[in-house]
């Protein structure tokens, strides 16, 4: 055979092309390699017949024939397979079927069936009932006039009064008494307190988890050296009533006084302190600024929007079970008021200015 021999000057003219790949066409029969792999089957593991759709998954047996050789097999008594369903109940519904059935089974339905009517009837209870009073509205209106004479002569002119129901208010009306009063005071000061940037329905929110927290912690324990508000009920009643718990705790703790430095009053420019008594919303107002600033030092111990309400409501029951640096501000203040309070004998031209 004939070789080509090509030049080394003319390598570089000559194109190498790649032999042209020619698509092969697989007739029907397997090629070896599909051979290897194709699973064999050695023996048979059953003589059964294949089923007649040729499918080559084995028919499972009906629910009943397989608890019945489970029972069987286990040795307990398992379902009767001989009983099944009266033809009686299954064409009860289906008159065309019923057409079609022996007269026994007829007959079975017809009596299963029940017949007749009531042996009694309430007409004539009903008829007897009207001719002893007369009228069937008698009694009714008996019975109203009844609870009209029982009622005092004050209720029977409240129901002539056109157009009222519940009665007319006395007068005058107290200063309280509308819609902006309808919360306890001290809540209404919490809420205001807990404002920012005009959201009231987030302080709002805050003091309804505040008192869900009090009304659901367990009762606090009380202690000798730090004397809570005169006349508080005892300790398992407060989670009965949050509110009266957190009225107890902000005037347990609120103080009598609050400290005004007086400049020059002491000569020489030199201010002197002079103490000055509160009301009761002052008082309660500083002690509520006072618990608000000791919560927010408190650590959370999750995370949320009730965070801020849980420590607060933490804050207030350490401060009736004495544990809460309020009481140490508050007993700091007293004692300098108390030490202070010779300086309140300054002239009355002094004492206006503060």
């Amino acid at each position: 055979m004939a070789r080509l021999r090509i030049s080394p000057s003319c390598a570089f003219a000559l194109p190498l092309r790649p032999r042209t790949q020619l698509p092969r066409w697989h007739s029907g029969r397997p090629s070896p390699v599909d051979q290897s792999f194709a699973p064999l089957r050695q023996f048979a593991d059953s003589n059964a017949s294949k089923p007649a759709d040729g499918s080559s998954t084995d028919v499972l047996p009906s629910i009943s024939e397989e608890a019945a050789a489970v029972a069987k097999a286990t040795g307990r008594g398992g379902p009767d397979i001989e009983q099944g369903t009266p033809v009686q109940d299954v064409v009860k519904d289906d008159i065309e079927a019923q057409k079609h059935l022996p007269k026994v089974m007829l007959d079975e339905l017809k009596a299963a069936k029940p017949t007749g009517s009531r042996s009694y009837s309430t007409s004539a209870f009903r008829r007897e009932q009207l001719e002893t009073t007369g009228s069937s509205d008698t009694g009714l209106e008996s019975a109203v006039l009844d609870a009209v004479s029982a009622m005092g002569a004050s209720s029977a002119k409240e129901m002539e009064a056109a157009g009222v129901k519940f009665g007319l208010p006395s007068l005058p009306l107290p200063p309280d008494a509308n819609l902006h009063y309808r919360y306890h005071p001290v809540v209404q000061q919490v809420v205001g307190l807990l404002m920012r940037h005009g959201k009231k329905a987030t302080a709002q929110r805050n003091v309804n988890l505040i008192l869900a927290h009090l009304r659901t912690a367990p009762p606090p324990v009380f202690r000798a050296d730090r004397p809570l508000a005169p006349g508080h009920p005892p300790p398992s009643h407060l989670p009965l009533n949050p509110v009266l718990y957190l009225t107890l705790a902000i005037d347990s703790a609120a103080p009598l006084m609050r400290i005004v430095q007086l400049r020059g009053a002491a000569g020489g420019g030199v201010s002197l302190p002079v103490p000055k008594p509160l009301n009761l919303r002052q008082r309660r107002r500083a002690a509520i600024r006072w618990i608000i600033d000791a919560a927010a030092k408190r650590r959370n111990h999750g995370s949320g929007k009730g965070m801020l309400a849980k420590r607060i409501a933490e804050e207030m029951i350490a401060v009736v079970e004495g544990r809460s640096s309020v009481w140490e501000k508050r007993n700091v203040l007293h004692k300098l008021g108390v030490s202070a309070r010779a300086n309140m004998s300054f002239s009355r031209t002094k004492r206006s200015m503060f």
